[in-house]
């Protein structure tokens, strides 16, 4: 066992509400936009402007993850690989909570996937959605991120959200963000640098809080 590492999450700025979006899901970053589900609306703004600047209709339900050239959503029992250029859905696969699932990562080749209420973490094949490991959380999985070889996972239980660092093998917690009281994380991705972005759920902004070295 290792010392765990606990901190207040330091959050650098609040985007949105948004207008027409009543709830953020799933997140994800393509090196320029962030992008955010909002139900029936995958949606992209600039993190410097803070405007937004595209919105594809798609069922969008919860997390949102990027490959380096397609997005990919949870809507309900399914992933879809979306083409971000034209938005057509290229194709889809099952996801492994058959609708229970939440947060939504692109990491070496697989995507992986939180099984919120079973508070797990599947990493699956893209093409078939078939299970290749699953590690177990002991809170409900909101959000999921890979930065430099570090797994990390958003949580939201009993009023309260944080960002936690866990060990991708074994699930123990190494570090763990606690957001302030009564916010919520509903989707989590990297910048590929020092930020989170943190989907904030039923407020309708996306926060920006600072990854620590």
């Amino acid at each position: 066992m290792k010392a765990l590492k606990q901190s207040a999450a330091e959050i650098l700025h609040e985007y949105g509400p948004f207008p027409g979006v009543e709830r953020v899901g799933g997140v994800t970053y393509d090196g320029r936009h962030v992008w955010f589900a909002s139900g029936d609306r995958l949606n992209a703004f600039d993190p410097a402007s803070a405007k937004m600047v595209r919105s594809i209709a798609v069922a969008a339900h919860a997390g949102t993850a990027f490959d380096g050239r397609h997005l990919y959503q949870l809507a309900e029992d399914r992933i879809q690989k979306i083409d971000p250029t034209t938005g057509r859905v290229l194709a889809t696969i099952p996801a492994p909570g058959g609708g229970g699932d939440s947060g939504l990562a692109w990491a070496e080749g697989t995507l992986w996937v939180g099984q919120y209420r079973e508070r797990k973490i599947h990493q699956i094949d893209p093409q078939t959605g078939a299970i290749l490991r699953t590690i177990q959380s002991n809170r409900f999985v909101t959000g999921v991120t890979w930065i430099d070889g570090e797994l990390w996972h958003a949580t939201w239980e009993g009023e309260q959200g944080d960002l936690r660092r866990v060990d991708p093998r074994t699930g123990e917690v190494l570090e763990r963000l606690d957001m302030p009281p009564g916010v919520a994380v509903s989707g989590l991705e990297s910048d590929g640098g020092d930020r989170f972005f943190c989907g904030g759920g039923s407020s309708g902004k996306v926060r920006a809080v600072r990854r620590p070295k």
